[in-house]
């Protein structure tokens, strides 16, 4: 076992989770960790949407909401970053407690409800890193109190657009009421419509990413395909957490409202991703997200059609060695496959994931 599982990560999980949060966040930023950046291997790199990927391994939104620690998370190996999600407003969240450990179940479940600092002040420090290399998206959302919510969207883009490497569009979260009804046909056509123009109207053309529950019937997320399609939008990230409780281990936490993420999201997530690979095609990059926590689920999630990852439960539980961790193993997957490039093994198990059931 590492020392992060052997000494580290006992003494945070004593801790409540979202002050353990805040003390990693510190530590990130103080670059007290140890510094286990891993050899890069070509192989893992990857070209989207016009920008180049390093390796195919990044940091979901969530962990670093205001964009406090980016670059300390790329120099641990990530091959990019997301911050987020990010509100124009700055707001509280839900009332705590709001985050809970299920430490069995290598899981997670989460009601923050978009808490986070607001445009102005992560926009500060992006500026501040302005020229550091390294990709850092932004993942955009709207205010609980908003009266035209697909209007923050826009603030967003129009905000961040000199800034990000991509902007995520997210209307998953299960935190906010109401905030998923933005995945329906209609409404979904409309953000995707109002988004796309004011990144048009932007000097510089930043990919924009839409991010997707778990949880959608075969008939919505075929809507989601066509839409996504039709707009022409530059990729789609699945998943979000899920509203569902897979059978658990620790069946009392799992009581708790809110999104699940980590180990038990994985199959769910994975299904759904293979599904939404044979909706839009082989061209559309896909992000795969939910229950990453090694090499081999990470190469799994690559062969049901991801392009790239991404993790953030995993990372709780593994700690600041999982990315060199996953990278090394995926590189050694490729060896024993003969494998060029880890292109070569998006959506060769597409079919087998999507007749799977959850």
């Amino acid at each position: 076992m590492s020392a992060f599982g052997s000494l580290v990560r006992p003494l945070l999980f004593r801790i409540d989770p979202e002050k353990a949060h805040g003390l990693s966040l510190k530590v990130l930023s103080s670059g007290l960790h140890p510094s286990v950046r891993p050899d890069r291997d070509p192989r893992l790199a990857r070209n989207l949407f016009g920008l180049r990927f390093p390796n195919p391994l990044g940091i979901a939104a969530g962990l670093d909401k205001n964009a406090e620690v980016p670059d300390p998370l790329l120099a641990l190996g990530f091959g990019f970053v997301e911050i987020g999600t990010i509100t124009p407003k700055p707001q509280p969240g839900n009332p705590k407690p709001r985050l809970f450990r299920l430490v069995e179940d290598h899981g997670v479940i989460n009601r923050l409800g978009f808490n986070n600092a607001g445009h102005a002040a992560a926009r500060l420090r992006l500026q501040a890193r302005r020229g550091k290399p390294g990709l850092v998206g932004v993942n955009i959302g709207a205010n609980k109190d908003a009266t035209d919510r697909i209007a923050d969207y826009v603030a967003g883009i129009e905000t961040f657009a000199d800034l990000a490497s991509y902007f995520t569009v997210n209307v998953s979260s299960p935190n906010t009421p109401g905030l998923r009804d933005l995945q329906a046909k209609g409404a979904l056509d409309e953000l995707l419509a109002r988004v796309l123009e004011a990144r048009d109207a932007q000097a510089r053309r930043v990919p924009v990413l839409l991010k997707i529950a778990p949880d959608m019937a075969e008939a919505g997320l075929a809507d989601v395909a066509e839409v996504a399609l039709a707009r022409k939008i530059d990729g789609v990230i699945v998943s979000n957490t899920t509203i569902s409780r897979p059978k658990l281990i620790d069946a009392a936490t799992a009581k708790e409202t809110g999104g699940l993420s980590g180990r038990p999201l994985f199959r769910l997530s994975t299904i759904q991703l293979a599904r939404f690979r044979k909706l839009v095609g082989p061209e559309m990059p896909l992000v795969g997200v939910g229950g990453i926590e090694s090499a081999e689920t990470a190469f799994a999630k690559i062969t049901a059609g991801a392009d790239l990852v991404q993790v953030y439960s995993g990372f709780v539980y593994g700690g600041p060695g999982l990315p060199a961790s996953i990278l090394a193993g995926l590189s050694r997957i490729l060896d024993r496959r003969g494998m060029s490039s880890i292109a070569d093994a998006v959506g060769i198990e597409t079919e087998k994931w999507a007749a799977e059931t959850a």
